[in-house]
């Protein structure tokens, strides 16, 4: 039997291909794997709590995707079966199964949520969560080990029949909406606190449906015009991810034709999330960034704001200069940028807000969790604060600049030891930008200078004269065998700084670029 089971490990979560149906992906996640995983997070909480299986109590749930309901089954009853108390939530969003740990009528030990976020249908995966939070990639790891041992699987005592709890179903995710409910009453004020706000909710056939239905409209706003908000793990209107462009556009459209106040789009299991304003413009990527930090700059002057790697130049003008806070750009992740923000705290260094350009947003006041519909709660709060002064949301952002044109571009590695290959070429890359020379396409010397501190990757600026300036990021993917390449310009072209660039990495064989 192959128990490699490190193959599922995706950082701080577990992924794997949980359905037949997409050519050349077997299943590797199935009744077997989830059985033994199920059984690692067990005895990894056992020892942490220092609690035999039979005084723990873990909840279970899921979002829509389509093998969600076969994985949930296998967990329940495989906890059931070693004696834990289960909670089986069914569907749920991820940030909800955290706070069933923390909300007293749950008062969970642990929580598994059944997720892939945004990835294919045929995908899916766990997120773990103890009362201190999401597990760290190194928690991951050890399950794993625990997973592939038949001396720990057999090591769990089964209790006696007497002793067998039956799963308990509880409403998590109607609870969860009444604590965010609360929040918008006690923030806002009134019964009806969101009446005369239209907003367009997009689920993207997810989790998300209920922030529209037991949310929203329950509190007076008009919702009328959201859209996808049935769960269906075939997800077919569009993938159900902020980042994706296709995604935007639709909802960018709905707001629009609308006449709405505000769109709010999450993906499938609510840990993301972003925002388009009553005249249909994004607020993503560092729109998202902008936004989530200026509500919380007036109540945390100074503040350090953690983003992951890809942020713009215009947004840390945005942070400091406007919001007068610091910005720490650190790695991408999202439990990087989180972890990153809470050692800072640890040290006495003030951070209030972790988030990343994708939408994992975490706020210290919400136990660094990143819950999309906790920032969506937040951004509804300041609509309606600022509607009843006749007033709209996008003049929050009216200060943060844009870059003229952005892009990203990932090339294959092409060699099975990417990962030194990879990290070969950045090495590299940090000798050529001291001595590089180039100009830009009127002939015009082009100064190239490193960015320190910085965390992740080679993060170059590009100047040269008024024709061309701008930045790029190249780093290695998290998982993947991919180099990313961000470039962001305020004059010139992206393809103008890509094609100085490929003057280094064409030396790179094993490096696939494109053709520009």
């Amino acid at each position: 039997m192959d128990l490699n089971y490190g193959k599922l490990q995706n950082g701080s979560d577990i992924r794997g291909i949980a359905l037949e149906g997409v050519k050349g992906e077997s299943v590797n996640l199935g009744k077997e794997e989830t059985f033994r995983l199920t059984r690692g997070f067990a005895f990894w909480l056992m020892e942490k709590t220092g609690k035999e299986a039979k005084s723990l109590t873990i909840s279970v749930g899921n979002d829509s995707r389509l093998s969600a309901k076969m994985l949930r089954e296998t967990i329940v009853d495989t906890l059931v079966h070693i004696g834990v108390r289960v909670f089986d939530c069914g569907l749920a969003s991820t940030p909800a199964m955290f706070m069933s740990t923390v909300f007293s009528d749950y008062d969970c030990d642990g929580a598994i949520m059944i997720t892939a976020s945004h990835l294919p249908f045929n995908r899916n995966g766990f997120k773990y969560f103890d009362k201190d939070g999401g597990l760290n990639k190194s928690d991951i790891s050890q399950i794993i080990g625990y997973a592939q041992s038949d001396a720990i699987m057999e090591n769990i005592e089964r209790p006696s029949l007497k002793d067998v709890k039956q799963p308990e179903t509880r409403d998590l995710i109607g609870d969860y909406s009444s604590y965010l409910r609360e929040k918008i009453v006690r923030e806002v004020g009134g019964e009806q606190p969101l009446k005369g706000l239209k907003i367009v909710v997009d689920a993207g056939n997810g989790a998300g449906g209920f922030y529209a239905k037991q949310i929203l409209e329950p509190l007076g706003a008009d919702v009328s015009a959201s859209q996808f908000l049935e769960p269906d793990g075939s997800f077919p209107n569009h993938a159900p991810n902020p980042e994706n462009q296709e995604a935007m556009d639709s909802i960018c459209k709905a707001v629009v034709e609308s006449h709405a106040d505000l769109g709010l789009i999450f993906d499938t299991d609510v840990d993301r999330a972003s925002a388009v304003d009553g005249k249909g413009k994004e607020i993503n990527r560092n729109g998202i960034v902008a936004m989530a930090a200026a509500l919380i700059a007036k109540e945390h002057p100074g503040t350090t704001v953690v983003t992951d790697s890809i942020t713009s130049d215009q947004l840390t003008v945005y942070l400091t200069q406007c919001l007068g806070l610091k910005h720490l750009r650190f790695k991408r992740g999202y439990k990087n940028v989180i972890n990153k923000a809470m050692e800072l705290n640890e040290a006495g260094i003030d951070s209030q807000l972790a988030i990343e350009t994708s939408g994992h947003a975490a706020y210290k006041e919400n136990f660094f969790l990143d819950d999309g519909a906790y920032l969506a709660t937040k951004i509804v709060i300041k609509a309606a604060q600022m509607k009843a002064r006749d007033a709209l949301l996008e003049e929050i952002l009216t200060s943060l600049e844009e870059p003229q044109e952005a892009a990203e571009y990932r090339f294959p590695i092409e060699t099975p030891d990417f990962k030194a290959y990879g990290d070969e070429i950045l090495e590299g890359l940090k000798n050529w930008a001291a001595a590089a020379k180039a100009v830009n396409r009127e002939g015009q010397p082009v100064t190239i200078e490193m960015v320190r501190p910085n965390y992740e990757g080679v993060r170059l600026n590009f100047r040269g004269g008024e024709a061309l300036s701008g930045w790029c990021l190249l780093r290695k993917s998290l998982h993947d065998p991919i180099m990313p390449l961000n470039i962001e310009v305020t004059s010139g072209c992206c393809d103008e700084i890509l094609n100085i660039l490929k003057g280094y990495l064409t030396s790179y064989d094993k490096l696939k670029l494109p053709t520009v």
